[in-house]
């Protein structure tokens, strides 16, 4: 296997440079009632505050926190009901971690905007790359906040509908490439792409999307992959969410060999520990 070393992408979130050269672990913080991994589910205040302060312990570098379960079939959620979630799940992690990174998962242009005017949230982590809400392209413009756009073929709802490809990878690239040129016509500068996981993709699709994770680089902006504890894993090896930590973490360790920048995770300490290994590697000669 050939090892890719992370590129010197750099982002701009609330006046800070985070540098993507040495890769960034995002931790997921859910205050939704029904995720597909039950033990990430956060309801009460101590649920929230206890998730956030174990996130900055294990070293995250970012909170990732989401209202709207995306995962396969779920229900929808009213914009209300998940303003009003991420409302009370933002005003605690201000509380307990005020210098927090901190990104919104969501695909409504008026829930990110009322996160980043509200709340001074940093980033921008869009399901959807704006397919779900016309109007997200010009919001985020107009906020001036990096955004990670994902592919998904479909919605929660469908995606997993047989879902097909010609040519898995060179769709999602040129997909992705036209999404580049959109939103950088609108002035938007930091650009975060994120292949999707799980999203609209068989099992097959998915090891087909990691082999050649390293062609995204093409699209010259940072990589997100999130993959933790989902069905690609648990599926392949006959395991529940609970049993697939070490599949994540070995998966998370393929994706640094081929250029990610970002992992998103529900555990963060071994996925911290995958980069510092990963680091002290590429540190040889």
């Amino acid at each position: 296997m050939t090892e890719k070393k992370s590129s010197s992408y750099t982002i701009l979130a609330n006046g800070r440079l985070l540098d993507l050269s040495v890769p960034k672990v995002m931790g997921i913080l859910n205050v939704t009632p029904d995720s597909f991994y039950a033990n990430s589910r956060k309801q009460s205040e101590q649920e929230i505050a206890s998730r956030i302060e174990q996130i900055i312990k294990e070293g995250g570098d970012i909170i990732d926190i989401g209202a709207y379960s995306s995962r396969p079939n779920a229900a929808d959620v009213s914009p209300e009901e998940e303003m009003k979630r991420l409302r009370n799940g933002l005003e605690i992690l201000r509380r307990t971690a005020p210098d927090a990174i901190v990104s919104v998962d969501t695909f409504r242009a008026d829930v990110a905007a009322m996160c980043v005017e509200e709340f001074g949230v940093s980033i921008i982590n869009d399901i959807s790359a704006g397919d779900m809400d016309g109007n997200m392209a010009d919001t985020v413009a107009r906020l001036n906040v990096p955004y990670a756009m994902m592919h998904m073929k479909g919605t929660p709802q469908n995606m997993q509908q047989n879902p097909t490809y010609t040519n898995l990878t060179e769709e999602i690239i040129r997909y992705f490439a036209q999404k580049v040129q959109d939103l950088q016509a609108r002035g938007v500068k930091d650009l975060i792409i994120d292949p999707g996981f799980g999203f609209g993709k068989t099992l097959a699709h998915n090891y087909e999307l990691l082999r050649h994770l390293d062609r995204f680089c093409v699209l010259g902006c940072p990589i997100l992959v999130g993959v933790s504890r989902k069905s690609m894993i648990y599926k392949l090896l006959e395991c529940t969410p609970d049993e697939a930590l070490n599949g994540t973490s070995i998966i998370d360790t393929l994706a640094l060999t081929k250029g990610a920048n970002i992992l998103r995770v529900h555990d963060v300490r071994p996925c911290v520990e995958a980069v510092r290994i990963f680091q002290a590697m590429n540190q040889q000669p």
